[in-house]
């Protein structure tokens, strides 16, 4: 068993130097955390709405190749998505080709560039 000696510091005795250096090594690499997790929210808006635009443009493509408008069709995308969604749609004979591209911006951040996110679909034309 090892002893350990613990040394009390009584009136103007000098103490350690090291003493309270977590405290500001914590402050200072807070701002550099917030920057990190900051990014890491940004990183998760855009996968989010990459989901959403790839779902979006499934069932845009759907629709578009059952013979619905074009203009149903993108109501039908921008309602899955945002108002603000650019919504290609390309008709053809054998297939129907949906591309829905959103630009992202944090909330916190409106300032920021913003992130392209796109999804593309492709169904079958129905007769």
């Amino acid at each position: 068993m090892t002893l350990r000696h613990v040394r009390i510091f009584k009136g103007n005795e000098r103490r350690p130097a090291s003493r309270g250096s977590v405290t500001a090594e914590t402050a200072a690499m807070l701002p550099a955390l917030m920057v990190v997790l900051a990014a890491a929210l940004w990183a998760i808006q855009a996968v989010g709405v990459q989901l959403e635009c790839v779902d979006a443009a499934r069932a845009a493509a759907r629709a578009a190749a059952r013979g619905e408008s074009l203009d149903q069709v993108r109501d039908v995308a921008r309602t899955a998505t945002h108002p603000e969604a650019q919504v290609d749609i390309a008709r053809e004979e054998e297939a129907t080709k949906v591309q829905i591209t959103v630009q992202v911006r944090p909330a916190w951040g409106q300032s920021l560039p913003a992130v392209r996110v796109s999804a593309t679909a492709i169904a079958d034309t129905e007769p």
